[in-house]
Formats: structure tokens, C-alpha cells, sequence
């Protein structure tokens, strides 16, 4: 596997506003912190992979394109939150086995590999490969799934999902 490095330095240089993605009030943010965490971004699957840093505020910053198994060094903060979709698709991918990477100083390595998509997602994903938007709707099929097509991967919602999961356990556990 190659492995590149970047620039010395925080984690914010480089990235780009991820279009339509806005920050959700009480959602989830990096913290912001000037311990370093030196990780490497392993892509371990065969698809190219948009890391993605949410920052201080909850908005998503996308980051330059991981080639399929490749990696590349990041210098991140202790308390940095990365998510990492499929360039292509949009689908989200997992991080060590995990929706979100928080970047930690005893965390090295952050290996991204393709999460078991379910049949019916896999098949979403090829009829959305295949398939022109408008066109959905021309397809003989159960309505339902045109709906299901529509509703592309979309990092704002997953952040909005992960904060609401985040939130959720925490009340758990003080409940316990």
C-alpha cells in the first residue's frame, strides 16, 4: 500500500465545504484542541474514498480522494471527527470497524473498508449507477422503490443520525 504525506500543520488546510452541507445546532463537531494525532488513512477497499473532516462547527469538509489501497498520512488534533464516503456513490464506508473516526494520539491508523450493505442497498446502489435520476420513475417497479432511489447517501443526514445515536447512549447511560 502507498502512503503519502501531508503538510505539517491542522488538519483544516485542504479541505473543502462539502456542497449544501450545513452545520446542525447541538450536533456533532470536532473538538478543538491542539494535541496532535498523526494517523495514517488506510484505504483498504477497491473504491475511492472522500475522507471527510466535520469541523468546529458540524459543517463537512471534504478532503483530497483516497485511490483504492492506498493511505496517506494525516496530521490531525486529538478530538477530530472524520467520516469517509465512496467518491462515486456517496455511500458511507467504516473506519476501524465504525461509523466515525475520532482522532486520538494512541490512534495510528484508520483502516476504511466497504461496510456488508444489505441486498436491497447494493442493488439501490447498481440501478443508481445505472439509471439517470429522472429516469427512476420510468423503471417497472414497486413504487416504494422509487423513493428509495431518491433518497441518495447523503453526509448531512448521517452526521443528523449519528448525533441523534450519539445522543440517545449518552442518555442511556445516565439513565442506567
Amino acid at each position: 500500500m502507498r502512503v503519502a504525506g501531508l503538510r505539517r500543520g491542522r488538519a483544516m488546510p485542504g479541505a473543502v465545504a462539502v456542497p449544501g452541507a450545513a452545520a446542525a445546532p447541538g450536533g456533532l463537531r470536532s473538538a478543538n484542541t491542539r494535541e496532535l494525532s498523526e494517523v495514517v488513512f488506510n484505504n483498504r477497499s477497491p473504491r475511492c474514498v472522500l475522507p471527510v473532516w466535520v469541523d468546529f462547527e458540524g459543517r463537512p469538509r471534504s478532503y483530497p480522494v483516497l485511490r483504492p489501497r492506498t493511505g496517506r498520512v494525516m496530521h490531525s488534533y486529538r478530538g477530530h471527527l472524520w467520516l469517509f464516503r465512496d467518491a462515486g456513490t456517496n455511500d458511507g464506508l467504516l473506519v476501524n470497524q465504525q461509523e466515525l473516526f475520532v482522532a486520538a494520539p494512541d490512534v495510528s491508523k484508520a483502516d476504511i473498508t466497504l461496510p456488508v450493505f444489505t441486498l436491497k442497498e447494493r442493488c439501490l446502489q447498481v440501478v443508481r449507477s445505472l439509471v439517470k435520476p429522472v429516469d427512476y420513475r420510468k423503471l417497472d417497479i414497486v413504487r416504494s422503490l422509487y423513493e428509495d432511489l431518491e433518497d441518495h447517501p447523503d453526509i448531512k443526514k448521517d452526521l443528523q443520525r449519528l448525533s441523534l445515536e450519539r445522543s440517545e447512549t449518552l442518555r442511556n447511560e445516565i439513565l442506567e
